[in-house]
This record gives C-alpha cells, sequence and structure tokens, in this order.
C-alpha cells in the first residue's frame, strides 16, 4: 500500500538529539531552539519567532495576545480543522464562521465585510494547502475596522504571497501573528510541534511571558532583569530541545524537501491535466499565491464519486483520504452557529479528496496511480 504520508527522516535528526542528550540539557529555550528560532527569523524576516509544542499551542498564544475576551467575535473559515478555532473559544468568543471560495478551499474575501460586528474583534484566515489568501484584502478590512489578522499557516511553510506592490512576501510575515505547524503531516516536521510567529512589537515582551508559564524568566536569562517571577497568564508552551534538535536536521533540508515536493505536486498536475477527469476539479492557486507542494488535491463531483474514487485507490494501493468537516456544522458548535448555509465549505467537506504526497514518493508511482485508477 502507498500510504498517504510518510515522515521524511534526513539521518540528521538522531545525531542532533544525541547530542542534545550528550549535553545534559533537554528542556525547552537551550541551543536548538535558538538555532531554529533564527533561521526562521533569518530566513523570512519574521520579526519574532517562539517555539511551541504545537500549532495549537502556537494559537492558544495569539489568543491571549489578541485580549479575546466574552463575547467577542472572531471571523474564521468553516472549512478548517479545529484548532483553528478552539484556542479562541477557550477564550470565550463566539465564532463566526465564514465561507470558501467556490473554487478555492481558502475564507472568501468578499463575504467577511457582511459578517463584522461592533464586536469583531480579530480574523483568522487559513492558508489552505500552503495556497495564500489574498492578504492585501484582508489587511485593508482589517485596517478599516481596526482588527486583528491571524493567520494560520501550518500547511505554509516556505510559500509566499505577491501584493498589489508586486512585492513577495512570505505567509506568516503578512498579518499581526501568525502560527505555524511541525506535525508528523507537513513539510518539515518534528512529530509535534509548531511556531508562533509575531510581527509587531507590541506584542514581543508579553509574548515571551506568555511562552513562559506567566514569568519574565527570558528577560532574567537574558539579564534584563536580576529576578524572575509570575506577571502574567501563560503556560508552558515551550517544546523541549529533543524536539527542536529534531526540527533542526529537518530545517538544515529544508530546500531540498520543498524541491521534491513540488516536483511530485507538478507531476500530479501535468499527468491529471491530460486526461478526461469525468467532471473531477484539480486546485486553483490564485495569481497572487505560490505553491508550497503541502498538498495535492482534487475535487470530486459529489460525494458519491469521491467514495467511488477512495474505494478504487484502495484496491489499487493507495491510501488517500478526505479533510476537514465544515466547523459550523459540528455536533459542538451547530447550535451556536447563526444558520447561514455555507454551501462552498460544506461542498470542500463532501468532496475534497487528499492524493499521497511525501519525500520518498516517486514520479512514476504518481503515473501508476492515474492509470489504475482514473
Amino acid at each position: 500500500m502507498i500510504p498517504f504520508n510518510k515522515v521524511y527522516i534526513t539521518g540528521k535528526e538522531s545525531i542532533y538529539i544525541n547530542e542534545t542528550l550528550n549535553n545534559g540539557a533537554i528542556s525547552g529555550n537551550g541551543y536548538f531552539t535558538k538555532l531554529c528560532q533564527g533561521f526562521f527569523e533569518a530566513k523570512y524576516g519574521f520579526k519574532k519567532t517562539l517555539l511551541a509544542t504545537s500549532c495549537t499551542d502556537a494559537l492558544e498564544m495569539c489568543a491571549i495576545l489578541a485580549n479575546i475576551k466574552t463575547d467577542d467575535e472572531v471571523i474564521i473559515p468553516s472549512y478548517t480543522f479545529v484548532s483553528t478555532a478552539l484556542p479562541f473559544i477557550r477564550q470565550g468568543a463566539k465564532i463566526i464562521f465564514a465561507d470558501s471560495y467556490i473554487d478555492n478551499p481558502n475564507i472568501d474575501v468578499n463575504k467577511i465585510e457582511t459578517l463584522i460586528t461592533s464586536k469583531t474583534k480579530a480574523i483568522v484566515i487559513v492558508h489552505y494547502a500552503g495556497v495564500s489568501c489574498d492578504m492585501d484584502a484582508i489587511m485593508a478590512l482589517a485596517k478599516k475596522y481596526d482588527l486583528l489578522v491571524i493567520e494560520d499557516a501550518a500547511q505554509a511553510i516556505d510559500s509566499f504571497y505577491t501584493g498589489k506592490d508586486g512585492v513577495k512576501r512570505p505567509l506568516g510575515s503578512i498579518g499581526h501573528l501568525a502560527a505555524f505547524s511541525f506535525h508528523e503531516t507537513k513539510n518539515i516536521v518534528s512529530g509535534e510541534g509548531g511556531m508562533l510567529v509575531i510581527n509587531e512589537e507590541q506584542f514581543i515582551n508579553r509574548a515571551e511571558v506568555i511562552w513562559e508559564k506567566g514569568t519574565n524568566r527570558a528577560e532574567f536569562y537574558r539579564g534584563e532583569v536580576n529576578k524572575y517571577g509570575w506577571v502574567d497568564t501563560g503556560s508552558s508552551f515551550l517544546p523541549s530541545e529533543i524536539i527542536a534538535a529534531f526540527l533542526w536536521g529537518q530545517l538544515e533540508n529544508l530546500d531540498k524537501i520543498q524541491a521534491k515536493r513540488i516536483l511530485l505536486w507538478n507531476a500530479y498536475y501535468d499527468i491529471l491535466s491530460k486526461i478526461d477527469l469525468k467532471g473531477i476539479l484539480l486546485p486553483k492557486i490564485p495569481s497572487y499565491a505560490y505553491n508550497n507542494g503541502h498538498m495535492f488535491y482534487i475535487v470530486a463531483r459529489d460525494i458519491d464519486q469521491r467514495n467511488q474514487l477512495i474505494a478504487t485507490l484502495k484496491e489499487n494501493g493507495f491510501h488517500a483520504v478526505f479533510h476537514y468537516l465544515s466547523l459550523h456544522d459540528s455536533s459542538y458548535y451547530r447550535d451556536k452557529h447563526d444558520g447561514r448555509i455555507l454551501e462552498n465549505s460544506d461542498k470542500f467537506t463532501n468532496c475534497l479528496l487528499r492524493l499521497p504526497l511525501f519525500y520518498e514518493l516517486e514520479v512514476s508511482q504518481i503515473q501508476d496511480l492515474v492509470n489504475k485508477c482514473f
């Protein structure tokens, strides 16, 4: 069976983990944590980064930094993972779900403004499959209504957006705050793991405090205060050095990993675009967005066609999976939703199918999959 996903191990991960063990310093915010954070800040120009135990935890920090309170409203896409919503729910917010584009799982910018009220505090956007949302339009709305923009960039490592000014910007660097994932299903992995990106100076000091269990320990370690104590809310968000060491082994190979994943994505697209797909749609990448090779998905005509295709793929030794269930129609949130029908989100729930894509997959296997299953 060709799996949907397979973790690529570069060989350096165990070397760096052993180095950490031999040094006897395995708690967080050590040598490899600083290496990883410095890498992201230098390569992508992020103002400040903090490794986290997961993307969910990075979003938890975003919700705290945004000062989300009971009855504040936060706009997010319905077609996303629960982690996009959960941190803001825990702060007491009311989630206002937005629909996707008809031809793209990302949040439909044209449907956001009508959802903004005097209670709206933030817009949380998701760069689905590493493909950018329309950030110029989103940031313009945020400026108009004095809102925070939080980028859920879980799938968007090494992906970019080109604005109307022609400038190419890394995803995660445009909103006020951003969160990345290094879960084993992502391009660059550490098993579990994530990262908070802070693009506004005003959030940096408090982010470090929240990251360090509500203490000013980071300032103490830098010699800025002569003792540290409990000064704010927070939690144990920073990962161990073992996770950071594993991640560093991946980051050293980022360009190689990305080149192979993009090669595979392009192979899928080129091969499938040459045959009759019987109404199945291929991914659409807007002119302002880039493809980072995170995921190759197709959109079936309906749920029956998708189910049949999943069965055909399985019979021929290929594991393919669908993705999110619309959050507005979840058992947890259904009775809290305002009743709007989000037809595009529901269409992707019923029709989107993800095909195998991982570093060790070969183009010949993609050709075999298409020959046997389409």
